[in-house]
């Protein structure tokens, strides 16, 4: 499952050509209030300094993880996701614990989506068209990925409206398969057998396991 998830991350947000019937504007500021647009423009930004910062990726694996703190982790709403993450469990912890979990958490998830991009190839990403979210609070964007030899693989990049109307990521779904319900299902347990300051514990330290292009394999997948 870890395999999967990285390839699928690696593919859907790093195609090396990006298919929209969307028109996306061509400049560094991306436009929050839109999730059709933002997610495309995430995923172009992205693999801009994918290419960009080349010779530095290539000396250091571990740089991977500041492209995805600066260009991805901004429009993903992982203090949403590790509340949903420790499901009900999250009424037992005390502030301090529900803080130091949603940080950690958030290290975990730039280290994965970090190691995610040691599985880029090239590919090509199709956007469907967008549709009316005047009235919607949560937004699927959905996405094809289209690689030579391959069936197209379908994938949803779920979004959720803010208090201020701007949008946020909070899931990944892959063929059905949904990042967010995984990680639940995982960690949910691991807090119920071995409870929350554990679980905090391990995810510090699997945010601090070197960038490898083969992966050791973890107890909790990705």
């Amino acid at each position: 499952m870890k395999t999967f998830f990285c390839r699928v991350i690696a593919l859907g947000l790093f195609g090396s050509a990006v298919i929209s019937q969307a028109a996306v504007a061509a400049n560094d500021e991306v436009n929050t209030h839109d999730p059709y647009v933002m997610i495309q423009q995430v995923a172009n930004m992205t693999f801009d300094r994918f290419k960009t910062d080349k010779e530095l990726i290539n000396n250091d694996l571990g740089y991977l993880k500041v492209i995805v703190r600066e260009e991805l982790m901004p429009y993903v709403d992982y203090k949403y996701a590790a509340y949903k993450v420790m499901g009900q469990y999250l009424k037992d912890t005390t502030v301090d614990q529900r803080n130091r979990f949603v940080d950690a958490f958030e290290g975990y998830l730039v280290a994965t989506y970090a190691q995610a991009l040691t599985e880029y190839t090239n590919q090509t990403v199709a956007f469907d068209p967008s549709s009316d979210f005047s009235n919607e609070k949560i937004v699927e964007v959905n996405v094809q990925v289209i690689e030579q030899g391959r069936p197209p693989i379908k994938i949803q990049f779920k979004t959720r409206r803010l208090k201020d109307d701007s949008w946020k990521a909070f899931d990944l779904i892959a063929e059905g398969v949904s990042l967010l319900a995984t990680k639940q299902s995982e960690i949910s347990n691991l807090i119920r057998q071995q409870g929350i300051e554990a679980v905090i514990t391990m995810l510090n330290d699997k945010t601090q396991q070197k960038i490898d292009r083969e992966p050791k394999k973890e107890a909790v997948a990705a």
